[in-house]
């Protein structure tokens, strides 16, 4: 019995347009009604995931920041941050290539130190409390940093994950997008806060299920018993998964979540954040 689903967003449960579909929100009410908690599971920040859901935000976990952060109704119930230390010399390195626009994101606010476009408008479709300054070193060590996100208008798989090689230790860079990638904490992903959401909540790795479609969702699949990937996901993150469920365009993950509660069983509200 499914107990837990998490989702990506973007290229997962977001449409082509990068918009979430209304159609979202009455699926949210009823897994929470059948007793299924439900975690929109993103590199975006928490104020960004509120304001995006914020019809059910109330019913719902949230894993942020490629998780390194879940909240719950504003209560923090896992961090996992980088040493100021340690991001500032990630950020030294982002520094040295050519092309590349990091942005600090802490657990509260996200920073940039560019104002040029594209990178300015994009960096604010994932932060909604995002603040230009001018030098990231300003701010590091006033908030815990979960991560540090980089924008690659050339595209992250080509460039960025080629040339971002000098990193410091302790840390990891993975793909998050078709501009973007992470640096975080060298065990920090989605699959580990699922993990600490199965010890809080009790559940078990067979009653977890998630979607997703690129290379920071293969932590979240691997730590679910039921992993799903959308049609458009890599080839990588397909050959992870259990079932292959129609694209983000096709409203893959909604269609698995009605076959979902269309099966009998669960406890009516045991588990759903009431």
């Amino acid at each position: 019995m499914i107990k837990f689903v998490a989702t990506d967003l973007d290229g997962t449960l977001l449409d082509a347009r990068g918009t979430l579909p209304q159609a979202v929100f009455p699926l949210a009410e009823r897994l929470s009604e059948r007793g299924i908690l439900f975690a929109p599971a993103s590199g975006r920040q928490y104020a960004n995931l509120e304001k995006l859901f914020f019809p059910v935000r109330d019913r719902l976990l949230f894993i942020c920041e490629n998780g390194a952060l879940v909240r719950c109704r504003g209560e923090t119930l896992f961090l996992d941050p980088l040493p100021p230390e340690t991001a500032g010399a990630a950020i030294g390195a982002v520094r040295r290539e050519e092309g590349l626009f990091p942005i600090l994101c802490c657990a509260e606010n996200a920073y940039i130190e560019d104002d040029c476009e594209p990178f300015f408008t994009r960096a604010r479709e994932p932060y909604t409390n995002c603040f230009k300054v001018d030098s990231l070193d300003d701010v590091l060590g006033k908030e815990p940093i979960c991560k540090i996100s980089v924008f690659d208008p050339a595209g992250a798989r080509d460039h960025a994950m080629r040339v971002l090689s000098d990193l410091p230790a302790g840390v990891k860079r993975i793909l998050s997008g078709t501009h973007w990638c992470d640096i975080s904490a060298a065990d920090a992903d989605k699959g580990k806060a699922v993990r600490a959401i199965c010890e809080k909540f009790g559940f078990t790795r067979d009653e977890c299920m998630a979607f997703g479609d690129q290379m920071n969702d293969e932590g979240m699949l691997r730590a679910c018993g039921h992993p799903r990937a959308v049609a458009n996901a890599l080839p990588a993150i397909r050959a992870l998964a259990e079932k292959i469920v129609p694209s983000n365009v096709e409203g893959g993950v909604l269609s698995e979540l009605e076959i979902l509660l269309s099966e009998p069983g669960g406890q009516t509200g045991k588990q759903g954040i009431k």
